[in-house]
């Protein structure tokens, strides 16, 4: 990933995500996509409507993961983690995570959290995502991903990511964002550090998808710890 990570991680400083250069191709998105259908890969199919989580469908990976989702997972960690120790460090929380993935997932697994975390998210027209975060366990990485399988504006209209940023003393911020097919958003899983007049505080932030018009649209969400 030769990306320019120092621009990437002013913006993730600046909004709480940061939208990457293409990382897949249009035949590897629609590889991925085509995964929703083969059931056996997955541990868990989720009715969101059921849940009072908006309305659509996702499906968590099982083990083994897609070799290619499985590589993305391994090829982002060691970029991120400095951006969550550099976190960490500003309010005053210690930084848990190791060198590596497979040693930081070693630990979700000793702590219970032991499922797989990739998710495969399907909307048609007139589904959404209410606002929310993936934690999962007491075991959290700060940083997440998501990448666009479809084609804004010819797959799909609608179904823009939304970030809403609770800011200390004051209202809520939103960001937007079209996810464009094969690129993906790093964003942040429960808060990121803000700075003020009395230092650093924790801005807590949610994130969900506004309601797709027509089409359909995938999404690849990569979470970096495992569910308990």
């Amino acid at each position: 990933m030769d990306f320019d990570w120092k621009q990437l991680t002013a913006e993730l400083d600046s909004v709480g995500c940061a939208l990457t250069p293409p990382l897949l191709t249009p035949a590897q998105c629609g590889e991925i996509s085509e995964l929703y259908d083969e059931v056996e890969r997955f541990r868990a199919t989720i009715d969101m409507q059921r849940y009072r989580f908006g309305s659509g469908q996702y499906r968590y990976f099982d083990h083994p993961l897609p070799e290619l989702v499985a590589e993305l997972r391994e090829a982002f960690y060691p970029h991120l983690l400095p951006i969550a120790r550099e976190w960490a460090d500003r309010l005053g929380r210690p930084a848990p995570w190791p060198d590596t993935l497979a040693e930081w997932l070693d630990d979700c697994h000793r702590a219970g959290q032991t499922r797989p975390t990739p998710i495969l998210l399907k909307y048609q027209a007139g589904d959404w995502n209410a606002l929310h975060r993936d934690l999962y366990g007491d075991l959290v990485f700060p940083l997440q991903v998501v990448i666009g399988l479809d084609r804004p504006g010819v797959d799909h209209a609608g179904g823009e990511f939304l970030l809403v940023e609770q800011r200390p003393r004051a209202q809520s911020r939103g960001t937007v964002t079209l996810l464009p097919q094969g690129q993906g958003l790093i964003f942040t899983t429960r808060d990121r550090p803000v700075e003020s007049a009395r230092g650093w505080s924790a801005a807590p932030v949610r994130h969900g998808v506004s309601t797709v018009r027509a089409g359909l649209r995938h999404t690849l969400g990569l979470v970096f710890h495992d569910a308990a």
